[in-house]
């Protein structure tokens, strides 16, 4: 018998906010261990929590960005479990009422575009981290409280290529817009992956697997493939699939068991006591709907239209917001865009890479940058010359003008 794959993706996104989610404790990596705490985010008996309004707005920003219709009245509820790194025994999350409801993602896959779609996204708090030593383990609460975005999707992927896509689209707008960091290797972005199989043509979900905290794109391609895999092999040997946690073994490249899957009511969920429903205005909506910025999929569309670029050359230019503003900014002087972006993927990337640079901190600006490229449009300095000036640039702040 033939099998598909149904692969869903809850994804943990850190949001870039100065504070914690109920606390003003700051947020900072590379503090030593308990620093950054308070009694609010260590559980303490009546330290009530306040909302982190940045934090919502960027929830909000998030569902906007991928279609979701935003819920106007939102609740906060107590998911009550015990882990050691949760100070208070249960995690304020959002569960009945979460901020953004649908929405989706959309990739490319072999057969062409295919919209990934996604069932809601919630506010919540992240949990501490625990560091194990030879002999004892610790809990860091420094992480503890952190404003945490979940993105739950549907099971609408049909392979690890596709989970991927979708995850690389999802950070790159992410991303864009400011809304964290996505950091893979600090923990701002791990999805908990959701696999099973069924026969093809059937509608029918069959038994989810879950894998936990995933924090690395390669990762999760390996274990999606090789826990459908294992599927597969149940299958043919009339073993039965059970619904499971698993958890990823980057050595041995398999899952192992870890327990059997808890169910909503394990959790005794209930309504939050100490915070207010997030009530949230059209005008509001419409305000943060204001400040997104141009996603990438837009901006290569426009580059490609108004300025005549290759698919590849708008694929660089995009590779980042700053690098796609800077590219604007330096159109917007009245340089040639093909010029624009053939010096900024050459000679400008080529000395950032060396100096180990972002382009937000490049030695040439983009004014400057444009300014030179007028003059080999006006045939003032050949482009052999231009290399000349453009180094001379780097090392100071003459206008091209004047070093020619």
């Amino acid at each position: 018998m033939e099998f598909e794959n149904t692969i869903g993706l809850e994804t943990h996104v850190q949001l870039k906010t100065q504070t914690k989610m109920f606390c003003s404790c700051r947020l900072k990596t590379g503090c030593e261990p308990n620093v950054n705490v308070c009694p609010v985010c260590l559980g303490y008996p009546g330290a009530l929590p306040v909302m982190n309004k940045e934090a919502v707005k960027l929830t909000v920003m998030s569902g906007l960005m991928l279609g979701c219709e935003i819920n106007r009245h939102a609740t906060f509820d107590r998911k009550n479990y015990f882990y050691p790194d949760m100070a208070k025994d249960y995690q304020i999350s959002e569960n009945g009422n979460p901020l953004c409801l649908g929405g989706g993602v959309t990739i490319e896959t072999p057969n062409g575009p295919k919209t990934i779609r996604i069932n809601h996204i919630h506010l919540e708090e992240d949990a501490a981290k625990i560091n194990h030593y030879a002999t004892t383990s610790g809990v860091d609460f420094n992480r503890g409280g952190t404003p945490l975005m979940e993105i739950v999707s549907e099971p609408d992927m049909a392979s690890a290529d596709e989970a991927i896509a979708y995850l690389t689209a999802l950070k790159e707008m992410l991303v864009y817009a400011g809304v964290s960091d996505c950091n893979l290797e600090e923990g701002n972005m791990r999805s908990d992956v959701n696999v099973s199989i069924r026969p093809v043509g059937e509608t029918k979900l069959g038994t989810k697997v879950e894998i936990k905290n995933m924090n690395s794109f390669r990762g999760i391609h390996a274990a999606l493939e090789y826990e459908a895999r294992r599927q597969r092999e149940c299958m043919a040997h009339s073993i039965p699939i059970i619904q499971e946690t698993r958890r990823w073994d980057g050595e041995a490249l398999e899952t192992a068991s870890m327990r059997s899957k808890e169910n909503a009511h394990d959790y005794r969920y209930m309504p939050e006591p100490d915070l207010p429903p997030i009530v949230t205005s059209e005008e509001t909506i419409e305000k943060y709907r204001s400040e997104l910025p141009e996603l990438p999929d837009a901006r290569r569309a426009r580059l490609e239209k108004d300025f005549g670029l290759s698919d590849y050359d708008a694929d660089i230019i995009t590779s980042s917001r700053a690098m796609a503003e800077y590219f604007d900014a330096v159109v917007a002087t009245g340089a040639d865009a093909k010029l624009a972006a053939n010096w900024m993927m050459g000679d400008l990337a080529k000395n950032l890479n060396e100096e180990g640079l972002d382009i937000s901190k490049s030695p040439v600006d983009a004014q400057r940058l444009g300014e030179m490229i007028q003059l080999i449009m006006k045939d003032t300095i050949s482009g052999k010359i231009a290399k000349k000036v453009f180094k001379e640039m780097w090392t100071n702040t003459d206008s091209p003008e004047k070093i020619v």
